[in-house]
């Protein structure tokens, strides 16, 4: 093991502890007589003392080596030293009483100490020992630190455990020169106290404290933070300059130890998600636990996520279904890892083999299908409309049909907001998979839809290419300078489908509050601010135009539907318009036109089956004429 450069021998800190020892019995010694003591008085106590001092000696040597007292290191005494320091003093002090009494008893009729100065040996040792020790620290934090003009001024966001476990490490670490000005907190009760010298201010005196201060730098320390106020918190900094920064979550720590490494820069995934779902955990449990529960698109943003969140409801065996094969191997290798209990088993396969599917049912019985896999990028499935119905219908007819048959307990199905009002092939599709869903739903199994917004992080998000097109130095491309989105995390997102699914007593479709819509170009300008770029200095945004079959803005509600509300705030049913069954008829139609390959034959059925279906900013424009 390297030893840190500059060390203190070990043997010698044992040494030092074993002089500071001495010097606190004989500091006992004399408050015991008053600090008052005579040559004559001295004589006769150290007559006694010199046949004890030998085993006073020994026994504190052996209880700090043996509770490698000397192994601590100095500069950084926490409240683990201060611990052992008590234990090894208090079974010194104990063993001194014992042994006392034996050579009380077997001996010269004379106890080891006075009662009297083993109880302030002890206190005088305790005190001595973490005295040396913290003064020792807080000169070598102080003398280790660069208080010159060139150390930059930061304020802490959160006065909590991770803002002090923040402070801690930052102050520890020779290699960085901030200097922690204040504590910035939401809490109004904690307005002006200090924690560890430091101030706590509110939040309110953010500005202030930025402009009198010079403040290079914010360090968020809140695990949990509202969103709300994170986000005004946010703006004050950008505005002024200020960098921000994160601790991470407690999960990420290495062996348990926060190091001021750790500390990055905050993503914008941070901001635009909300705070955290209140989710029925006791009743989905109820639900999944030991059941045998399909997901497929596994390897996808929101299947891969799915898969994260049913495995701790502890399912009986978990199938994951994709023909993605590299990534459905990443995703058996993190579930061995963070899940070792979990019994899974990875399918490779395609939703569109009738047959593949066929015999997935027959082998696993599946009780839940949770039915993520599709195409869902937009302008690709507008450049390939027979591809969309392959996969976003007949795929989705294929697991329908069997769940029916082999009469799964539920069939969730994962929609998207572009099938409201479609105005391209993609949404279309996925409108139509909706459809057919609801049309097969019964008593026996039950189809239940959920539907929502784009997802942070996902394969398809527009965050991934602005954060590459910002490392690459730009420019970022937006298509609109007015286009919206809906944003949710992936976590969210998957925790509000296992919600709905729950309270879904099958044939509806759930829709999700999405919160605020967000302009892309916002989105863009304040990725750019949150990378310490200036927009039109470093890095430049270019309006490319709506690409086909493209919105400005997202809906999520028809304009024929309404909506009724659940006991979930952000869980709302759609009241869509009936379906005849005659749809049905039409949607094998559509599919048996796969053959055909012709782009307009297919688009031409599916606005057929979905009157709503207009196409904007595409080549299929001309058939809605």
């Amino acid at each position: 093991m390297l030893k840190p450069q500059n060390a203190v021998p070990r043997w010698l800190i044992l040494v030092a502890d074993s002089g500071l020892n001495i010097f606190s019995l004989a500091l006992a010694y004399l408050i015991r007589f008053d600090l008052k003591a005579d040559r004559s008085l001295i004589k006769t106590e150290w007559d006694i003392l010199s046949k004890s001092i030998l085993v006073y000696i020994g026994v504190k040597f052996l209880v700090f080596y043996f509770l490698k007292i000397h192994k601590g290191l100095i500069r950084h005494t926490s409240t683990e030293d201060i611990r052992r320091i008590f234990t090894a003093c208090l079974l010194s002090s104990v063993l001194f009483l014992g042994l006392g009494m034996g050579r009380y008893y077997f001996f010269d009729k004379y106890y080891l100490f006075p009662s009297s100065v083993l109880v302030m040996e002890f206190l005088i040792s305790f005190f001595v020992l973490l005295s040396c020790r913290f003064a020792i620290k807080f000169v070598y934090t102080e003398s280790s630190r660069d208080k010159s003009s060139s150390a930059e001024n930061i304020l802490i966001y959160g006065a909590g455990i991770s803002g002090q476990i923040a402070k801690r490490t930052i102050e520890k670490d020779a290699r960085i020169t901030y200097d922690i000005i204040a504590f910035v907190d939401d809490n109004p009760k904690l307005k002006n106290n200090r924690l560890e010298g430091v101030t706590i201010y509110h939040t309110e005196k953010l500005l202030q404290l930025i402009r009198e201060n010079n403040i290079s730098k914010l360090i968020v320390a809140i695990q949990k933070p509202n969103k709300a106020k994170l986000q005004q918190v946010l703006d004050i900094c950008l505005d002024n300059n200020v960098e921000v920064l994160q601790v991470p979550s407690p999960k990420s720590w290495i062996n348990g130890e926060f190091s001021s490494r750790q500390i990055s820069k905050i993503r914008i995934e941070d901001l635009l998600g909300r705070d955290p779902i209140r989710l029925s955990k006791d009743k989905i449990r109820a639900e999944l636990q030991n059941q045998v529960i399909l997901v497929t698109g596994a390897a996808g943003s929101i299947g891969s996520g799915l898969v994260r969140e049913i495995a701790g409801f502890g399912p009986g065996k978990l199938i994951l279904l994709d023909q993605a094969e590299s990534p459905m191997y990443d995703l058996e290798y993190e579930l061995k890892t963070n899940f070792p209990g979990l019994d899974f088993e990875i399918v490779i396969g395609d939703i569109r083999a009738k047959e593949r599917m066929q015999r997935l049912f027959e082998v696993y019985k599946p009780q839940y299908v949770f039915h993520a896999a599709a195409y869902k990028h937009v302008p690709l499935m507008e450049d390939n409309p027979s591809e969309a119905v392959n996969t976003n219908i007949k795929g989705t007819l294929n697991l329908a049909d069997l769940a029916h048959e082999h009469k799964v307990k539920k069939f969730v199905m994962i929609s998207t907001d572009k099938a409201v009002n479609p105005t391209n092939v993609m949404g279309a599709s996925k409108r139509i998979a909706e459809i057919y869903a609801q049309l097969k739903n019964d008593t026996q199994t039950r189809f239940i839809t959920t539907r929502f917004g784009n997802v942070l992080g996902s394969n398809g998000s527009v965050i991934p290419l602005f954060k590459k097109q910002i490392e690459q130095g730009g420019p970022i491309t937006v298509t609109d300078e007015r286009i919206t989105r809906f944003f949710m995390t992936i976590p969210e997102a998957c925790q509000l489908v296992l919600e709905a699914g729950n309270m879904g007593e099958g044939g509806e479709i759930f829709v999700f509050d999405m919160g605020e819509s967000v302009k892309i170009v916002d989105l863009a300008k304040k990725m750019i601010r949150l990378s310490g770029l200036e927009l039109g200095k470093d890095i430049e945004i270019k309006f490319t135009g709506l690409r086909p079959g493209e919105k400005l803005y997202e809906e999520l509600l028809a304009k024929e539907e309404n909506t009724i509300a659940t006991h979930h705030p952000q869980i709302l049913v759609a009241k869509e318009r009936t379906t005849n069954t005659e749809v049905a008829e039409k949607i094998k139609e559509l599919i048996a036109l796969f053959g055909t390959q012709d782009n307009y034959q297919l688009v031409g059925k599916m606005k057929e089956i979905v009157p709503e279906f207009i196409s904007n900013n595409s080549e299929f424009s001309k058939l809605d004429e």
